[in-house]
């Protein structure tokens, strides 16, 4: 199996990305992994890696000899330790078991290559500290007091086995995949629940950007100055942690917290009233580190940093993509932008899309990816003002949004909208005839009787705010509740249950001014429903029926919806 290099902890936020690194550099590489590697195999897949000089191995490094085979692999020359086992509340057993025990074994091992080059392990920045107190995991949490264990035992195994060794000591690294740490921070603040930061102004919770240090870690072994090096890897214009929330709230649209509270008092209440994990508190500090050593050797590999406002702003835009790591992030470009006067989350072709798709309630700009995936052109969505990820606080009328929505765009696209949006989406078409080409309305909810439970049900809002994937696609028609995972999950930020409920009972309220308007319509009008879901009238509107379906066709019946939009489309520009 011949290999260049090997990375232990293939599988991980980290190796992964340094293995996709290793491969587009052209190295023969071998992913070390404690299982069977399908996962990495998948994730190179996505980013379009080439894997021809890939070997996937499978390795224990708990056990001494790392369960490898005793021959094969002597073309190794560098050794790569990403692997950790990195969670909070674990037990020193536990911890060691990897980050200590483990690590000594990845350099035992590597003692053994005959034609080593270089060991290089991942340690952590806060090893700075680590020089002035020993660990202690009653202080500090297992996590932390072994990764200071950890470094101090690989540095030792490998001055007396004389191997090369270069310890990088990386901050937070941010990037798409990374859900923890930081990223629970983020996540409380998007959702609206972090009503103050723990610490006071000066906190300094460093990041470094994924693509950098994997960079610089693919590079390390091939400078001989390197070895025997410590390099700590942080941007060191990371705002502080007040100004670090800040830029991200802003980003999200949401408000920042304006209070903070000590970290010795956080410590004191009770983790139930404050949502943080004891062990997390430890990584609050004031503290500065040494980084010219690691810039100086960037500088030599002709590598710069990333801004790290974009680096943040990147990778919020992730987290919120993936629902900080609970579902699957969008079919094309996302990201939060600038429409009008209010932040919204927006999907695909801003300036020349075939399609413009617009979300109903409960759902969001997610809801058309199936749709979005089998027409024959670009496409636009986005989450409505005050839903799904957009803020929940919107200055302008959905009218508005959405004419500031499509002021960029130069096509003309087909415009697509399910229930709610079907009103915005129709007195657009009425305003601007000629910006668009066709107009489909799926399931409008103004042609359906009013017999919503959203809309009667005094008990709606704390209803739909505690439901479940599965009760909520039962209480919707859907199969199952995979497709709702992100709705789910936004519906927990504070006020969006009542935010939706409101918006559909004054679309109901609309319905007879907007049956009375759609019969105004110049531009091409079509209806597409389900059959288990009909309408109470349909005007002289062209009707499309799919069998089966119901109020949410796009979700469960995708490659109808899209074939048919391909043939408005046809038509339109056709005729």
């Amino acid at each position: 199996m011949p290999a260049n290099s090997i990375v232990f902890g293939a599988g991980g936020f980290i190796g992964r990305s340094l293995v996709g690194e290793l491969l587009r550099r052209g190295q023969d590489v071998a992913a070390a992994v404690h299982g069977g590697g399908e996962g990495l195999l998948r994730w190179l897949a996505e980013q379009e890696v080439d894997t021809g000089r890939l070997t996937v191995v499978r390795t224990d490094i708990t056990r001494a000899g790392l369960g490898l085979p005793a021959d094969g692999l002597d073309d190794v020359r560098d050794v790569y330790n990403t692997a950790a086992r990195f969670a909070f509340g674990m037990t020193p057993d536990e911890a060691r078991t990897v980050n200590v025990d483990g690590a000594v074994h990845v350099a035992e091992w590597a003692a053994t290559r005959p034609r080593l080059r270089r060991l290089v392990h991942i340690s952590g920045y806060r090893m700075a500290a680590a020089e002035a107190a020993s660990p202690d995991y009653r202080r500090d949490g297992a996590y932390e007091a072994s990764k200071r264990e950890g470094d101090a035992a690989v540095r030792a195994r490998a001055r007396a086995l004389g191997v090369p060794l270069t310890v990088a000591n990386p901050s937070t690294v941010i990037g798409p995949g990374q859900w923890v740490g930081l990223a629970d921070l983020v996540r409380e603040v998007w959702r609206g629940r972090l009503l103050a930061l723990p610490g006071g102004p000066d906190v300094f919770l460093p990041v470094v950007a994924l693509d950098y240090f994997v960079q610089f870690l693919a590079s390390v072994p091939e400078r001989a100055e390197s070895a025997d090096g410590t390099y700590w890897l942080l941007d060191d214009a990371t705002p502080e942690l007040p100004g670090l929330v800040a830029l991200v709230a802003e980003h999200m649209g949401v408000p920042a917290p304006r209070r903070s509270v000590p970290v010795g008092l956080v410590k004191r209440l009770p983790r139930a009233l404050t949502g943080a994990d004891p062990e997390t508190l430890s990584f609050l500090s004031s503290d500065r580190y040494d980084t010219a050593s690691a810039r100086d050797l960037a500088d030599s590999m002709g590598l710069k940093m990333p801004p790290v406002g974009d680096a943040l702003r990147d990778w919020t835009d992730d987290l919120v993509a993936t629902r900080f790591g609970q579902a699957r992030a969008p079919w094309t470009a996302y990201g939060f932008q600038e429409v009008g006067t209010d932040r919204t989350w927006v999907v695909g072709e801003r300036e020349r899309p075939d399609y413009v798709f617009l979300h109903g309630m409960p759902i969001d700009a997610d809801s058309w990816s199936p749709v979005a995936e089998r027409v024959d052109g670009p496409a636009l969505a986005a989450d409505l003002p005050g839903f799904g990820r957009s803020t929940p606080e919107p200055r302008q009328s959905h009218d508005d949004w959405l004419a500031a929505l499509l002021a960029p765009v130069r096509s003309r696209p087909v415009l697509v909208a399910h229930s709610y949006s079907c009103g915005p989406a129709l007195r657009y078409v009425l305003r601007d005839p000629e910006r668009v080409a066709a107009l489909v309305l799926v399931s409008p909810a103004f042609l359906q009787p009013a017999s919503s439970w959203l809309t009667r049900s005094p008990l709606a809002v704390p209803v739909l705010s505690r439901m479940t994937t599965e009760r909520l696609a039962g209480s919707l028609g859907l199969p199952d509740g995979r497709c709702l995972r992100g709705p789910v999950t936004d519906l927990r930020r504070s006020g969006a249950a009542l935010r939706v409920v409101s918006a559909l009972r004054s679309a109901y309220g609309q319905r007879g001014a907007l049956r009375n308007a759609v019969r105004r319509a110049t531009s091409p009008v079509e209806l597409v429903i389900g059959s288990q879901d009909p309408l109470e009238e349909t005007g002289a509107l062209p009707v499309t029926e799919i069998a089966s379906a119901g109020h949410y066709p796009q979700l469960t019946h995708p490659d109808a919806v899209a074939r048919h939009l391909v043939a408005v489309r046809k038509r339109a520009t056709d005729g």
